[in-house]
């Protein structure tokens, strides 16, 4: 192939640009109607009641565990195998972030190990669980929130990787992910190389109206002019008050309107992540590429698409040398510099590190073309051959 492939990319159309410039001709460039237009859409293919548009992925995650109330020494779990901002937006806060081991299986935070995690510490030492559908596996919120309850924790669903994903619970229910029927709030992003390109920008889903206008309010620097939300008397029109300390983190109208756009094809996208997916793993049925097929009953939402090999740097430097551009998705959390100083170290969590050592993102995109995925399908099968 002379044109490099990427393990992802986005997709703008005709469709898409005529929206952002439907915007830019309009009077709002922000705080206009196209983000309560995408924040109704969003919610309302989610299956939550309420939605918050944000300024990316990690203000969402920001301003979630601020509404949570993490403050100094509020200790969270989180899995090690993420986007360090799963990770960071408990330190934000000045909360202190413990970590749990994955299941090799799924490479999700492992249920089982949270619970032993919980069972070492007296009870009430933990605030909460940030739970990531890693690559677009949904976790098994329900198995979750039988373990919150039990130690009265709160989950913040971190579902970057999965809108459109879900999981079938032990009563024949099906969750989405990021729905908030089981999560107390949930977060999404709209980086170009996730479902719904935005540029940027992020999105909050919940289903608890006290926390929904909390983040309302936080979002926009802790102020409001609304009079029914007035602590004190307006002296006039132009009056508002700082209530709480926020941040300026929202969207903008063109990024909402190119959101929106894409929100109304994500379900062809979606099908062809699956097709793509389906393809991969025919193709590497009885070699040693070792590949994650989930079970009947799981959306898996296909963000990423990871192999596992003996030799990961070996086929990665392999695929670069033929213009594909894979990734590694990734590096333990715990083993960066910056967490090794609280204490965590190599060796921690063995099924994340040994993860990770192999693990290979493939290219993944709606407009990957069958040729191109054909090329890719031939490159890794030449490398593992000629390992053999």
């Amino acid at each position: 192939m002379n044109n490099p492939i990427p393990y992802g990319r986005q997709h703008i159309t005709d469709e898409d640009i005529a929206a952002v410039v439907d915007v830019l001709r309009s009077p709002y460039l922000t705080q206009g109607p196209a983000i309560g237009q995408f924040e109704q859409a969003f919610a309302d293919y989610i299956g939550a009641r309420y939605a918050v548009a944000v300024a990316n992925g990690t203000a969402a995650l920001h301003l979630c565990c601020l509404a949570l109330g993490v403050t100094e020494g509020t200790k969270v779990i989180t899995t090690p195998i993420t986007f360090s901002a799963s990770a960071n937006c408990v330190r934000y806060c000045g909360g202190e972030v413990y970590f749990a081991d994955i299941d090799p299986e799924t490479i999700l935070l492992d249920v089982k190990a949270v619970r032993a995690l919980l069972e070492q510490h007296p009870k009430g030492t933990f605030s909460g669980i940030i739970p990531v559908d890693f690559a677009g596996y949904p976790v098994d919120m329900a198995a979750f929130r039988e373990l919150a309850d039990e130690y009265g924790l709160w989950l913040l669903e971190d579902s970057c990787h999965a809108p459109g994903g879900s999981f079938t619970d032990q009563h024949g229910v099906v969750h989405r992910c990021g729905d908030s029927s089981l999560a107390d709030l949930a977060i999404f992003s709209f980086h170009p190389v996730k479902h719904i390109a935005a540029g940027e920008g992020g999105m909050i889903t919940t289903n608890d109206e006290e926390l929904y206008k909390h983040l309302l309010r936080l979002r926009t620097h802790g102020i409001t002019s609304k009079p029914e939300q007035l602590l004190e008397p307006s002296p006039g029109g132009w009056y508002m008050e700082l209530q709480v300390l926020g941040y300026n983190y929202r969207l903008t109208d063109m990024q909402a309107a190119l959101g929106l756009s894409q929100l109304n094809r994500v379900d062809a996208m979606m099908e062809r992540r699956r097709e793509l997916a389906a393809r991969y793993d025919a193709a590497f049925v009885g070699t040693s590429v070792q590949t994650i097929v989930p079970p009947a009953g799981v959306g898996h939402a296909y963000h990423l698409y990871v192999v596992q090999v003996s030799d990961r740097k070996g086929l990665y430097d392999f695929l670069r040398a033929r213009n594909i551009y894979a990734q590694v998705h990734y590096i333990p959390v715990h083993t960066m510099p910056y967490y090794r100083q609280f204490g965590w170290k190599s060796g921690d969590f063995p099924n994340a590190e040994r993860y990770y050592n192999q693990c290979v993102s493939l290219p993944m995109f709606p407009t990957l073309t069958n040729e191109e995925q054909d090329y890719v399908i031939a490159s890794v099968l030449e490398f593992i051959n000629a390992a053999n």
